[in-house]
Formats: structure tokens, C-alpha cells, sequence
């Protein structure tokens, strides 16, 4: 039997831009961001973006017995404020910082990062925008941006959605793993935040509805709007910590996120240990006796739900924890001893946060 010839010869099959894929924009993408990957070069990298795997020497980057150590994260629901307003400059240094911010506190160096962002249409501005921010948090913390993924997946998500994800790794030295040699006695010192940082923005958002305004209303605690003042970027505690660790005396370090203080400073004590967190010791800031007003929140829930003004805490000797404090003063920190370790199970929280 003779195959039939086709009379519509001229006309086009479908494409995968017909399905709603652009893989143009996606090169187009990769080319925008080019620079700002390059910005983030650092000791160890060796092919970064356009391969199909990114390749780091450990060696070249200094390490001689070295363990790594890797997290994983996302921003939230804090990327909802950042569509609805449309203030996405800043949600990539969010994502880094909630990934690298972890692996110092295991006492590793961040090494590399790569980010997943998915979205149903590719807008090569918005994803530029985003990306370049990745690529700002890689810079502050030292980090190189080697590799990520770029998901153009209509009908998955609606026009203007889009979702993050992030990977790091970093390396210490065998050996060298946080926490270690916890005691009582040890000092808490608290490093301030600069605001909700990451977590908790599902009730931050229930807030702001029941408040009654809206993003671009005038921020009742600070200036500028209140979504921008709620889309300020984590803050990135990598460098502070790292030289603080390398001094001498820290004994572990907690990541003040989704928990709060009630729920992550217990993770890096050991089994029948405890602490006492004197919550006089340091002023809420105004973002925080803001919503606790709107929402008529209990002491305790905030505790457990926001950081409340110290991003991070790191558990240091007695005998050198002024010289530390130094140490992260120099490097741009904001530190107030806070506590201390005790013999006794459970957190104590002594006099009132508002």
C-alpha cells in the first residue's frame, strides 16, 4: 500500500511556543544573567552556568580533609507580597540567606548555590530581576552562583505566579562541626534582625488583611510602604559568623526562623540542657509590636512564630564571649548577650518582650 502524500504542505505544524513554553525568552534569560552569575566567581569554581552540571574543587578552595554540608529552602508565602506588589528586587537574597544562613550555623563556609524558579509564563524581567537578587545574596556571603533551573510550566501556575527554591553547599574542615562543647555557663549572644526576615508570612499576611490596609499604604512603623517594609531581604549572618568562628570560643549557632526563639535555640543544646532568654534585654522592634497589637497576640505566640528582633544566636565560652562580641560588632553586626546555657531542660524566658 502506497503512504498517502499530504495536500497541506504549506501549513506550520504546533510548537512548543504554541503549548505556552518560550524557549527564546529562556536563552534570552540566560544571557541577562550571565553578568551577574560572573559577579559571584569565587576559589574552587570551575564551569559554572551552561553545562549540564556545574564542577567546584574543594581543594582549590582551600580545604585539605574537608566535610560537606548541604541545605535546602525556600522564601514562603513572602513571595506573595513580592507578585502583588511587584517588589521582587529583593526575594532572591531572601532564599540564599535562609539556605546559607543554616549551613554556618553547622560551621561550614558556604561554597556554592543554585536556585529553581518556576513560573506558567517567563516575564525575562521579572526572572532577571529575581536571579540578579540571587546573585546579591551569593556576593555578601561569599558564595558562587554555579547552576540553576529556569521552569516555564503553563497551566500550573497563573499569569504573574512564580515559586523558588534554593540549594547550597558549603565545607569545614573535619573536625570542626557545630555545635560543639556546649556547657552551662555558655552566653547566648543575640544577633539582630532587620525584620520578619522569611517566616511566619501566612499569618504576617492574615495580619495586614485584618488591618484593613494595603501594601502601598503608608507603613505604620517605619517609612516607606508597608509592603516594602515588610519585603526587606534576611538578613545575612555568613561572614560575621564565620570570622567570629574562626576566633575562637563559639560553641554553636541557631538560625532564628520558622519556630522562633522558643523552637531553634533548643535544637543546638544538647539532651538535658536548657537556656534563659532575658527579653529585656534587647527593645522589639516596631514591626513586631505592630502586628502583636493588630492581632492581640499572646507573648508566647510570638515567640514561637516570629524572631522577634534576633535573627541569629550563637552560643559562646564566658571567658571569651566579650571578645566575639567584638569580633561581630566590627563586622557590622548588632549583638546583646541575651542569656545563657543552664543544667535545667527547657527554655525560660524572663521579663516581656512588649
Amino acid at each position: 500500500m502506497c503512504a498517502q502524500k499530504s495536500e497541506n504542505t504549506g501549513k506550520n505544524g504546533m510548537t512548543y511556543a504554541d503549548a505556552g513554553v518560550d524557549i527564546d525568552a529562556g536563552n534570552a534569560l540566560v544571557e541577562r544573567i550571565k553578568p551577574a552569575a560572573k559577579r559571584t566567581d569565587r576559589s574552587g569554581v570551575m564551569a559554572g552556568l551552561g553545562g549540564f552540571g556545574a564542577l567546584f574543587d574543594l581543594k582549590a578552595a582551600g580545604f585539605s580533609d574537608p566535610v560537606l554540608v548541604a541545605a535546602t529552602d525556600g522564601v514562603g508565602t513572602k513571595l506573595r507580597i513580592a507578585i502583588d506588589t511587584g517588589l521582587v528586587d529583593g526575594v532572591g537574597i531572601d532564599l540564599v540567606a535562609m539556605c546559607v544562613n543554616d549551613l554556618v550555623c553547622q560551621g561550614a563556609e558556604p561554597l556554592f548555590f543554585l536556585d529553581y524558579f518556576a513560573t506558567g509564563k517567563l516575564d525575562t524581567d521579572v526572572a532577571a530581576r529575581i536571579i540578579e537578587g540571587i546573585a546579591e545574596g551569593c556576593v555578601r556571603s561569599g558564595c558562587a552562583l554555579i547552576g540553576g533551573e529556569t521552569a516555564e510550566m503553563p497551566g500550573m501556575y497563573v499569569d504573574g505566579d512564580f515559586d523558588l527554591a534554593g540549594f547550597a553547599v558549603g565545607a569545614m574542615e573535619r573536625g570542626a562541626t557545630l555545635p560543639h562543647a556546649v556547657a552551662p555557663g555558655d552566653i547566648l549572644l543575640g544577633l539582630a534582625s532587620n525584620g520578619v526576615h522569611s517566616n511566619g508570612y501566612s499569618l504576617v499576611r492574615r495580619l495586614v488583611e485584618h488591618s484593613g490596609l494595603g501594601w502601598d499604604a503608608d507603613c505604620p512603623f517605619s517609612g516607606g510602604s508597608l509592603g516594602q517594609a515588610l519585603l526587606l531581604p534576611t538578613r545575612l549572618y555568613v561572614r560575621s559568623c564565620l570570622a567570629a568562628i574562626r576566633a575562637g570560643g563559639v560553641h554553636a549557632l541557631a538560625h532564628i526562623t520558622g519556630g522562633g526563639l522558643s523552637e531553634n535555640l533548643p535544637r543546638v543544646l544538647p539532651q538535658g540542657m536548657g537556656a534563659v532568654v532575658d527579653l529585656d534585654a534587647w527593645e522589639l522592634p516596631g514591626v513586631f509590636k505592630w502586628m502583636a497589637g493588630v492581632g492581640g497576640m499572646e507573648q508566647g505566640e510570638m515567640l514561637k512564630t516570629f524572631n522577634c528582633g534576633i535573627g541569629m544566636v550563637m552560643v559562646c565560652a564566658p571567658d571569651q564571649a566579650g571578645a566575639i562580641a567584638m569580633i561581630l560588632d566590627e563586622a557590622g553586626e548588632q549583638v546583646t548577650r541575651i542569656g545563657e546555657v543552664t543544667d535545667t531542660p527547657g527554655m525560660q524566658f524572663k521579663g516581656a518582650l512588649m
